[in-house]
C-alpha cells in the first residue's frame, strides 16, 4: 500500500478592499446579481461574475425550481451563458458570493460539487486555469488559482 497526500493552496483576503481593483469590481457585480436570484425554497442567494479574456463580464444568479433538480446554481448559469454567447473566449476569473435571507453568511461559500465539475470542464476545454474568488455576504474572501485546488481529482475528457 502507498499513501497519497493532497494539499491545496488558497489565498485569504480579510476584506474586499484588500482585493485588486479589478476583482473588487467583479465581486461588486457578483453581489449585485446575487440580489436577482430566484430562491423561494432555499432562501439562499448566490451571484457569480465571470471575467473573460475578451474583457466581457458575464453574470449569473441561482435559479430554483419546485422540482429541485431542475434549478441551476449561479456559477453554472454564468458559465453556460458565457459558453453560449462567447464560445471562443476563455474564462479568466470568477467571483462568487452567497447570502441567506434568514441569517448573515460570514464564511466563504465555495462552488458546490456540480459547479466544480462544470468549472473543471471549462478549465479543461480552454487549457487555462480560472482564478476563483469566493465569499459569503460578509467576511473573508478566499482565492483559488485554479479549480484544481478545489477539486484535485478532476474527471475530464482525458478519461473518455
Amino acid at each position: 500500500m502507498k499513501n497519497i497526500s493532497v494539499t491545496t493552496h488558497l489565498s485569504v483576503f480579510e476584506t474586499l478592499l484588500e482585493l485588486p481593483n479589478e476583482i473588487q469590481d467583479l465581486m461588486a457585480q457578483a453581489i449585485a446579481i446575487r440580489k436577482t436570484a430566484y430562491a423561494p425554497y432555499s432562501r439562499f442567494r448566490v451571484g457569480a461574475a465571470l471575467l473573460l479574456d475578451n474583457g466581457k463580464v458575464v453574470l449569473g444568479s441561482n435559479q430554483e425550481n419546485a422540482a429541485y433538480p431542475s434549478g441551476l446554481c449561479a456559477e453554472r448559469v454564468a458559465i453556460f451563458h458565457a459558453g453560449a454567447v462567447y464560445p471562443n473566449a476563455r474564462i479568466v476569473k470568477m467571483a462568487i458570493t452567497a447570502a441567506s435571507d434568514t441569517n448573515t453568511t460570514t464564511a466563504p461559500i465555495p462552488p458546490c460539487g456540480a459547479c466544480r465539475q462544470s468549472i473543471a470542464e471549462y478549465e479543461s476545454k480552454q487549457e487555462y486555469p480560472i482564478e476563483i474568488y469566493f465569499m459569503g455576504e460578509t467576511g473573508t474572501i478566499h482565492k483559488s488559482d485554479s479549480l484544481k485546488n478545489l477539486l484535485p481529482f478532476t474527471f475530464d475528457k482525458n478519461f473518455l
